[in-house]
């Protein structure tokens, strides 16, 4: 049985010249869109056929695709140690301390597979599908805690996740393993997965809607998953095609640096854009079995009579390709993860009252380089990112006034600007990305040097011009040539007055709900963020962490002692409940008999 698959696997490898393992991974995601339409045919009420309908596609695919034997093991161990955790340990801390079980755990995989294991194309990684693994259990504790907490200490997202009882192995198990994002996501919250195999995730289907003569409850998703299907066979053909003319290989040729600076620059945005068509291609086929199989859907827009499909939804390239500036791209880039970052990191260390500040910045920033792994590339790529930000904002702050007032109105050269500013904006994300995918740290700096740090030096350049001992003259200097000194953000319509009551009021209302707090995206703080900060907020923070760790020694560290007893009750329970209904079927039998 496993070699009639592997066979035409390994033979697909050698004529499309992509890695098995990379092929291995796409037939998963294939065979996920006829798994899918099985799955929305079972019937409605039957949640335990669901459930290992699920783990069982799921392990088709590690044992008769992947050959993930011991990778199986690695996803099995953090499942089952999060489990015990989110269920047996009832100290306060619990979420934080399932969370750093999970990032040790990844951490340990990332380091073995850097410094002790050889890259082989034909095996695939087990640490991808860990890192998804560590999104949604990570928060899956987190919603455990909150279901025990007042609601209304909860945000409205944070309400909406809840889990009100810890669910048993099986349909934990098919939320760990689901089979359309095993290995590469999107990853999803446990109140969505929960909701969808018991149907209330359709509540609002109008019932004109609801397919087939028996009116099911998944509504139809044929044509919208395939139209992901379709492009992310069209993001696949470019990232088969795009060889023939690019390679990341040459630019450590000869040839390479003989050409002139302005082609270099140019052509490492092109070998930006052919390393981001895999993911392009994954995520979207992905995203498109999520879809067919009912898990994608966000709701039914009765105004224009079409349901919405986006729930899961990892990356949107039109926006990433067509943006203007780091945070628009980021923010269409691995969207789930910034949800992750936002939700059960950056606000989760957020004292009561009070918006986020140095810990939740630094620890999101920390949680996001480490989930990506150990390699340098990625803190070479993180930290310029960072500051690449951070020069967008002082750009969008003190230039685009020049081509746009407070109202809306534009100067005929905007378009001018807009196409500098994408430019600039994809020519700079070529070089920060580089490091991203060489990931070692010489050959990345050698990357950088035949562009002559060009990015970095153009960071420096703008930091010294703007926060540097002229900042303010340079920023006063350029201020005159707005088209409007009112800088004040006014809606249409309000007069000053007007303008600073509602925007006092939108203030009071974010600090009430978290929900709309800026987070950094991926990770990336901006230094506006850490300028803000002064020594009595960090000293404030780092004496409550202080208080935090003391307490855990105290309290919590002995409620771990107690969950291997409350986990130990529960199974003589089980057994004792068990051995009753056996003595009492053998009793029964004896009677029959005499």
């Amino acid at each position: 049985m496993v070699n009639i698959i592997q066979i035409p696997i390994n033979h697909l490898s050698e004529v499309s010249g992509l890695d098995p393992a990379n092929i291995r991974i796409l037939t998963c995601s294939l065979l996920s869109y006829p798994f899918s339409a099985i799955f929305k045919r079972l019937p409605d009420q039957n949640y335990t056929l669901k459930n290992g309908y699920i783990v069982t596609i799921s392990s088709f695919y590690i044992f008769g695709i992947l050959e993930l034997y011991s990778g199986l093991v690695s996803l099995l161990l953090a499942a089952l140690g999060s489990y015990f955790i989110t269920r047996y340990v009832t100290a306060k801390s619990m979420p934080w301390i399932n969370f750093v079980f999970l990032m040790l755990y990844l951490s340990y995989h990332h380091v073995r597979e850097q410094f002790f294991q050889v890259y082989d194309p034909t095996t695939i990684d087990i640490t991808g599908a860990l890192m998804v693994m560590v999104m949604k259990l990570s928060a899956f504790g987190w919603s455990v805690y909150d279901a025990k907490q007042p609601s209304d200490q909860l945000t409205s997202y944070t309400r909406s996740r809840i889990i009100p009882k810890h669910p048993n192995l099986l349909p934990y198990l098919g939320y760990c393993f689901f089979f359309a994002s095993l290995l590469t996501g999107p990853a999803f919250d446990y109140a969505d997965y929960d909701r969808f195999v018991h149907n209330t995730l359709f509540e609002d289907v109008p019932e004109s809607r609801r397919p087939g003569k028996a009116k099911r409850r998944i509504p139809r998703s044929g044509k919208v998953a395939t139209k992901r299907l379709l492009q992310g066979f069209s993001w696949a053909a470019l990232f088969v095609i795009l060889p023939n003319y690019v390679s990341p290989d040459h630019m450590f040729s000869k040839e390479y640096v003989s050409h002139g600076f302005i082609y270099r620059i140019f052509y490492m945005w092109i070998v930006g854009f052919f390393l981001r068509l895999k993911y392009y291609c994954i995520w979207t086929i992905a995203e498109g079995a999520c879809i067919l199989c009912g898990i994608g859907y966000n709701g039914y827009d009765s105004l224009r009579d079409k349901f919405k499909w986006d729930r899961v939804r990892n990356i949107n390239p039109l926006v990433f390709e067509t943006g203007q500036n780091v945070h628009v791209c980021l923010e269409a880039w691995n969207m789930n993860t910034n949800k992750w970052l936002k939700n059960f990191v950056y606000l989760r260390l957020a004292r009561k009252g009070k918006k986020p500040g140095f810990k939740s910045t630094v620890a999101t920033f920390a949680t996001s380089a480490f989930w990506h792994g150990t390699r340098p590339g990625y803190y070479l790529t993180f930290l310029v990112g960072a500051l690449l930000q951070t020069v967008g904002k002082i750009f969008r702050r003190n230039f685009r006034p020049i081509f746009i007032d407070k109202d809306g109105n534009k100067a005929k050269s905007k378009p001018v600007y807009d196409f500098v500013g994408y430019v600039i904006n994809q020519l700079a994300f070529g070089f920060v990305v580089q490091p991203f995918n060489i990931l070692d740290f010489k050959k990345s700096i050698y990357v950088w040097t035949t562009v002559y740090f060009w990015v970095p030096v153009g960071i420096f350049t703008v930091f010294f011009a703007f926060r540097g001992p002229y900042g303010k003259k340079v920023s006063k200097f350029i201020a005159q040539y707005h088209m409007s000194q009112d800088t004040t953000v006014r809606p249409k319509g309000f007069n000053r007055v007007e303008s600073e009551r509602v925007v006092k009021a939108l203030s009071s209302y974010i600090s009430k709900d978290r929900d709309l707090v800026y987070a950094p995206t991926l990770g990336l703080p901006s230094l506006d963020d850490l300028e803000k900060l002064d020594k009595e907020e960090i000293s404030e923070e780092l004496e409550e962490l202080s208080q935090a760790w003391n307490s855990f020694k105290d309290d919590d560290g002995k409620d771990l002692k107690q969950a291997y007893g409350n986990f130990v009750n529960e199974i003589n329970e089980i057994f004792n409940v068990h051995k009753e209904k056996m003595k009492e079927s053998v009793e029964g039998v004896k009677e029959k008999r005499e």
